[in-house]
């Protein structure tokens, strides 16, 4: 079976039309209007998904992940217009440089091949792997958590209309169904069939892709993100940006797990934080560490949205995965850097100071695919960025890191025009 999905695979990608062609505009077009069509049969297939997830007992907060609404159709509309309008600049041919007197080089863009997309349980990336790597002369494989199975199979029969609409061969997007993980070990021991490999979800799967394969990696890792807030910051606006990097996505990778905030104005900060969750009548937990005081109330109640909790150990570099935060008290930047060395996980740190020295001392010695300085962490983000539209966000340090758009999913051939020259002239002529 494996074989006979590589292999079809593969044969897609050799028979596509080159990168740039206008096939693969026709694609994203009809992708977008084969999605609006059969939406009302995505959502029933999600709801399929959701009540076997609520039977099974999955948090809110992960159910949430997993259910699509009219408002999820609307951005994939979006996001397929996005890349429409990017498409030309990341597809176009060189015009050319001259090569001394005798030739001219140029680039021209080229797929990377087969991307395997291993991902969890967001049924929105499943429309993004097969759009962007698509867009762009890839053929894809995408397995996607057992929890969207339905939803997924739904999404298969989209992407196969699109795509025979387009005039593509039906196999450069292969949704797979097989949740037994023997597949999946399977494929990831095809690096002669498989040419990028995108694990997107929770440290756990990253390692286990990267432990059970040497297929080249495009790390999503996931998002062990602090904020340090120094002594001079503004503590109202560190408030919201904690509110911000946490609650609107608790589960993205790019929000905050953790606020490092100087001992001598932790109790401010946190203060801070319940006054503006009052305001906005924002639910959230906050978890503080023995070295920060105790708000008056202990607990949220009366009405509060927030609640206090104890931060342990175990909380120390972990993903919440709901609208928790934890606040811990530091004595200045040197232990919050030394926090975030050991327990960050690369993706998204950020500094909030008045003082301009501390904000250049702390980007100069933290190491993460972005690093944000008074604002949300959230602002991690291709389209936000103004960088394009992504597939994912890498941790990796090779090939590319930060947002995933759609020039990380080609590479390049020289071009050279070479006119009839050789080289042992030209060796001949060096000094």
């Amino acid at each position: 079976m494996t074989d006979a999905i590589l292999t079809s695979a593969r044969a897609a990608l050799a028979a596509a039309p080159p990168t740039g062609d206008p096939a693969y505009e026709r694609y994203c077009r009809e992708l977008a209007k084969r999605l609006a069509d059969h939406w009302p049969s995505v959502l029933a297939a999600n709801a399929e998904d959701l009540a076997r997830a609520g039977r099974r007992g999955l948090s809110p907060v992960l159910l949430d992940r997993l259910r699509l609404t009219d408002a999820h159709l609307g951005g994939l509309e979006r996001l397929t217009e996005a890349v429409l309008g990017e498409l030309a600049g990341v597809t176009a041919r060189d015009t050319g440089v001259p090569v001394g007197d005798w030739g001219v080089r140029l680039r021209t863009p080229k797929p990377l091949g087969v991307v395997f997309m291993v991902y969890e349980a967001r049924p929105t990336v499943t429309v993004e792997g097969a759009l962007l790597p698509v867009a762009v002369g890839n053929a894809v494989l995408l397995r996607g958590g057992k929890e969207i199975a339905r939803t997924n199979e739904a999404l298969s029969v989209v992407a196969r209309e699109a795509l025979e609409a387009a005039g593509l061969p039906a196999h450069l997007v292969t949704v797979l169904d097989d949740p037994d993980r023997a597949q999946l070990r399977a494929l990831l021991k095809r690096p002669d069939a498989v040419d990028v490999l995108i694990p997107r979800g929770s440290p756990s799967l990253i390692d286990y892709c990267r432990g059970a394969s040497s297929i080249p990696v495009i790390a999503s890792g996931g998002g062990v993100n602090h904020v340090y807030v120094h002594r001079s910051a503004d503590l109202e606006l560190a408030a919201e940006v904690a509110l911000d990097s946490k609650l609107p996505e608790p589960t993205a990778c790019n929000t905050a797990e953790m606020m490092l905030v100087d001992a001598e104005v932790a109790a401010d900060l946190v203060a801070a934080v319940l006054r503006a969750a009052e305001r906005g009548g924002r639910q959230v937990t906050v978890r503080l560490d023995p070295r920060v005081p105790r708000p008056a109330a202990q607990a949220g109640g009366d009405g509060r949205p927030w609640r206090i909790e104890e931060l342990r150990e175990h909380d120390l570099g972990r993903e919440f995965l709901d609208a928790t935060i934890g606040v811990r008290a530091v004595e200045g930047l040197d232990e919050a850097v030394a926090h975030i060395r050991r327990h960050g996980s690369g993706h998204t740190e950020g500094v909030l100071a008045r003082d301009g020295g501390v904000t250049e001392e702390f980007t100069r010695r933290v190491d993460a695919a972005a690093i944000v300085v008074n604002g949300s962490l959230r602002l991690h983000d291709g389209p936000t960025l103004g960088l394009g539209s992504e597939i994912s966000i890498s941790t990796g340090r090779m090939h590319v890191r930060g947002p995933v758009t759609l020039g990380s999913l080609v590479t390049h051939s020289w071009v050279v025009e070479a006119r009839g020259t050789l080289r042992s002239p030209l060796t001949a002529s060096r000094p």
